[in-house]
């Protein structure tokens, strides 16, 4: 079994749900990247954008996983949906360990996200349409990251859990 699994993929593909279980039934301790940037900075994700940009906000990832790249740990990293689209985070991602991209369809995401308001991507406009466009603008970054592609459409968080850990062992 891997001794780092990293799960990416878009904002509501199930990365943060899924990392939860994973964690439950191997024992490695999850961490999960924006929460990791937020106790840091002592700023919410929303607030960082807000002072300092996206794109300070995504060399913060990348400075994230670069400290992540020399840890001795065993872990399960559940990333922010850009992080692997940034600075050379989608070659990182895969220096580290083993990389799962959780994949939805736009309908799926649209879904999962209908009440959610803590998205500064999606804040303003039609949230199809920018789901739609973000999504295809990073497809190709999720899939260079990736070295394991799992669709997450009608799955539960327990089969698609479940594929995972199939797939390590």
């Amino acid at each position: 079994m891997p001794d780092k699994i990293i799960l990416i993929g878009f904002m509501g593909s199930g990365k943060s749900s899924v990392g939860k279980e994973l964690s439950k039934k191997t024992g490695y301790k999850l961490l999960d990247s924006d929460t990791c940037i937020e106790e840091k900075k002592k700023k919410s994700i929303n607030e960082i954008f807000k002072d300092d940009g996206e794109r300070a906000f995504r060399d913060m990832e990348s400075e994230f996983l670069k400290a992540l790249a020399l840890s001795e740990e065993s872990f399960i990293l559940s990333t922010g949906g850009g992080m692997p689209c940034f600075n050379d985070n989608a070659k990182l991602i895969k220096e580290i360990g083993k990389s799962f991209y959780l994949m939805a369809s736009p309908d799926s995401i649209m879904e999962r996200l209908k009440n959610d308001t803590s998205r500064p991507l999606l804040r303003d406009g039609n949230r199809y349409e920018k789901i739609n466009s973000l999504l295809s603008k990073r497809e190709e970054y999720y899939k260079k990251a990736a070295d394991v592609i799992i669709e997450t459409d009608g799955k539960t968080v327990n089969e698609i859990t479940g594929e995972i850990i199939g797939l390590i062992k």
